[in-house]
């Protein structure tokens, strides 16, 4: 009988302390020392409307903007996904009729807009969610956005400049650029 209380009294223990304190412990710290990154990284406009996450990614198709890299869900923005979202990709084998279709119909759509194919622009990321292309495909870009905005392509390149993240730590990853951020900036001209 004294094993069996040690017993419970250990497993309370470690319940309050896994299930209650430690995760009240880490919201506290997150809303202290990172409350942007521990609400979502949400951005909003002058008004104070959220606009978009710093960390999900949204489809752009205007002339006016720097386009998106496609997503199979499209970055749960279409009525057919619940309300909580959905992430992931298409799974598909890359000998697929279906993928090689939808790559060919996006690199049609961008060869229309005469923008160079670049990697990020013809494929989905695993999550379909990514708000980064790399700072090539914003390069790729410019000279429509420049046309349709009338806007001079100096300008244009500084902005993506100003909006290119580097690698993590200096060494992890790649240089993007968060499509959402540029687009606002392109905006503020």
């Amino acid at each position: 009988m004294n094993q069996i209380t040690k017993a419970i009294r250990s497993t309370l223990a470690l319940w309050i302390l896994t299930a209650f304190l430690y995760p009240l412990f880490m919201l506290i710290c997150g809303q202290i020392a990172f409350p942007f990154h521990a609400n979502g990284s949400l951005i909003t406009n002058n008004q104070g409307t959220v606009i978009g996450s710093a960390l999900i990614g949204q489809p752009f198709a205007g002339d006016r903007y720097f386009w998106s890299r496609p997503s199979v869900i499209d970055y749960s923005t279409s009525p057919e996904v619940a309300t909580t979202g959905v992430s992931g990709a298409s799974n598909l084998a890359p000998s697929n009729p279906e993928l090689l279709q939808r790559i060919q119909q996006e690199a049609t759509r961008l060869q229309q807009a005469n923008i160079q194919p670049t990697a990020d622009l013809l494929y989905t990321s695993g999550s379909g969610l990514d708000p980064h292309i790399s700072p090539e495909s914003a390069q790729a870009q410019i000279s429509r956005i420049s046309a349709v905005r009338n806007v001079d392509t100096q300008q244009i390149e500084t902005l993506i400049s100003q909006n290119t993240e580097g690698r993590f730590l200096g060494i992890f990853g790649e240089p993007g650029v968060n499509v959402l951020q540029l687009n606002l900036a392109l905006d503020a001209l």
